[in-house]
């Protein structure tokens, strides 16, 4: 069942008067991930500088996207619950077009397959459209199809925004390059980056322990399996542990596989932390194992938080982690990985100066004011093409 639209504030008492796009986002959220950490900053970040700005969160029950729409609340920026149930996806269409009228965006602009493929595309066509392709994970046969349906209703899009150049190309051989973008993430902190004692505390570790960390989905995508492999590979020294933030549908295996390669005592399992971005100072090295990207958020994250990187060379990783910020390895190789985390563990001086480096790239290239007056271009073109579209 699709219940009310469950409104944040009316327009009218939020909202002044801007020359700014009025947006509607509109996502299928996750518990957490890099898609959700786009929307959530760039909707408060348009809201900052004066847009109206409304989220649509389409959820399967009355507490769905709690965390999401609550600081996206506490930003000035209105959200809307839609409710669904399964797949019965006439009425969520009839719910995300009352919603567009109620609400009248000058811009519908979606993120993932359930906004772009089910929701976005059954806006009344004198709406421009515009998504964010935050990346395809590939996967089995299902997900393929699922990508292939994407990438056909990007045509009917009015912009599509690639995060990476890898993936900019990906698309442009798919869906031709006149309406599509390339504006890779930026990064703004929600919250405060704890010191590193105040983030140990808060994940239980012990301050004098070399602690090697991992946040993301736990599915293969992502890779935490290579550096389960990698650890066990490295032949960890006594006093160095990881700890894996996040959850899904690898969790059970993963924490067998653990177990079976002598390595359970030695490895933490949070499950999924909101703002995970602010305990990143708790690791001696952050490790991004994955092996396919676009433009990682929890990297920009741990940047911010000055840790040394280990990261595979996949999607936009390579364009954001110039050299001399960070140690790059190939994905899906254990050896190259534990080398890595071997080479940060023997040499610390010269990992804290690739740290201290990757945060001075940060602050002079991924900018989030910058990147929201960027997307402002892009609406703009968006609705000279929807407006070309419809004379």
């Amino acid at each position: 069942m699709i219940s009310p639209l469950a409104t944040s504030a009316t327009p009218e008492k939020q909202f002044g008067v801007s020359s700014r796009a009025n947006v509607l986002h509109l996502i299928a959220p996750g518990e957490v991930g890099g898609a959700e950490s786009v929307v959530r900053l760039l909707a408060s970040r348009q809201r900052s500088l004066g847009a109206r700005v409304g989220v649509a969160a389409i959820v399967q029950s009355e507490s769905g996207a709690a965390d999401l729409l609550k600081a996206l609340e506490d930003a000035g920026v209105e959200t809307h619950r839609v409710r669904v149930g399964g797949r019965d996806y006439r009425r969520e269409r009839k719910a995300i077009a009352a919603l567009c009228n109620e609400t009248a965006p000058d811009i519908v602009h979606s993120h993932g397959y359930r906004a772009d493929v089910v929701d976005s595309m059954h806006v009344r066509r004198d709406v421009p459209i515009v998504t964010t392709v935050h990346g395809f994970t590939g996967g089995d046969q299902r997900n393929r199809l699922y990508q292939w349906l994407q990438c056909l209703s990007y045509r009917r899009f009015d912009a599509v925004v690639a995060v990476s150049e890898p993936l900019r190309g990906q698309l442009a051989r798919r869906i031709g390059s006149s309406h599509l973008h390339l504006l890779p993430n930026a990064y703004s902190p929600d919250e405060a980056i704890l010191s590193r004692a105040s983030a140990r505390a808060a994940l239980g570790v012990p301050n004098d322990d070399f602690l090697v960390g991992w946040v993301g989905r736990l599915s293969r995508e992502k890779g935490p399996d290579v550096l389960l492999d990698a650890l066990a590979h490295a032949e960890m020294p006594t006093g160095m542990r990881a700890i894996f933030l996040g959850d899904g549908p690898l969790s059970t295996t993963l924490r067998e596989r653990a177990a079976h390669l002598g390595l359970g005592q030695r490895i933490s399992w949070t499950g999924s932390v909101p703002n995970a971005g602010r305990l990143l100072s708790a690791f001696d090295v952050f490790v991004l194992s994955s092996r396919t990207e676009g433009t990682p958020m929890v990297i920009l994250e741990a940047m911010a938080a000055e840790v040394p990187i280990i990261a595979t060379r996949v999607g936009g990783v390579p364009d954001v982690l110039a050299a001399g910020t960070a140690l790059l390895v190939s994905p899906d190789s254990p050896s190259e990985l534990g080398k890595a985390i071997r080479a940060v563990l023997t040499d610390r001086g010269a990992a804290m100066s690739r740290a201290r480096a990757a945060r001075r790239r940060l602050d002079a290239e991924y900018r989030a004011d910058v990147w929201a007056d960027r997307y402002e271009n892009i609406y703009q073109h968006a609705r000279a093409r929807a407006a070309q579209r419809l004379s």
